[in-house]
């Protein structure tokens, strides 16, 4: 009895070492591979915005659907900072300088996109801050067979994640 109980224990733990800790190794290095590319997509997405001081509905859906070629869903996050530059003047001898602060006027994601849906375009001057967050919103076979193997839970947990911050260089144009 007790030879045949060692003997299922070792066949058990043999097909652990054989097939578990393989696939999770797979799944792992996908979920890497999905990592990368969603980094990759986010940061030229804020780089072209910040290059040509605009964001199209074409650009942000080639986005969606770069990050989306991973086989994940994901929850995107927008902020757009507005440089709000105070205009006064403070006038001594014959020098003219700004006084005052500049502010920065926040608009989120659902205001991105209202707009981008209504007018197509946002249109963003030299100054203006830009920020981009994906994360992933599935559940990854890695983080499934994580969940079942270390009893590690979580709703708020995500496995692929992308953002990326940038200034806006030049003032976009309000032509088409």
């Amino acid at each position: 009895m007790g030879d045949s109980l060692i003997t299922v224990v070792a066949i058990f733990l043999a097909a652990i070492l054989m097939f578990v800790f393989p696939l999770m190794s797979l799944a792992e290095r996908t979920d890497d591979i999905s990592q990368l590319a969603v980094q990759t997509a986010t940061t030229e997405f804020v780089d072209n915005v910040r290059t040509t001081g605009k964001m199209t509905l074409d650009d942000y859906e080639k986005y969606l659907s770069d990050i989306s070629a991973t086989g994940n869903s994901f929850d995107i996050e927008i902020l757009i900072q507005q440089l709000d530059e105070n205009p006064g003047k403070k006038t001594t001898q014959a020098e003219a300088t700004k006084i005052g602060e500049n502010l920065y006027y926040n608009i989120y994601t659902t205001q991105v996109l209202e707009e981008l849906d209504s007018k197509g375009r946002i249109t963003l001057k030299e100054g203006d801050l830009v920020t981009v967050t994906a994360k992933n919103t599935n559940q990854t076979i890695s983080q499934m067979l994580r969940n079942f193997f270390y009893m590690i839970s979580g709703n708020d947990s995500y496995q692929i994640a992308g953002q990326h911050t940038g200034v806006v260089a030049v003032n976009g144009s309000t032509s088409n």
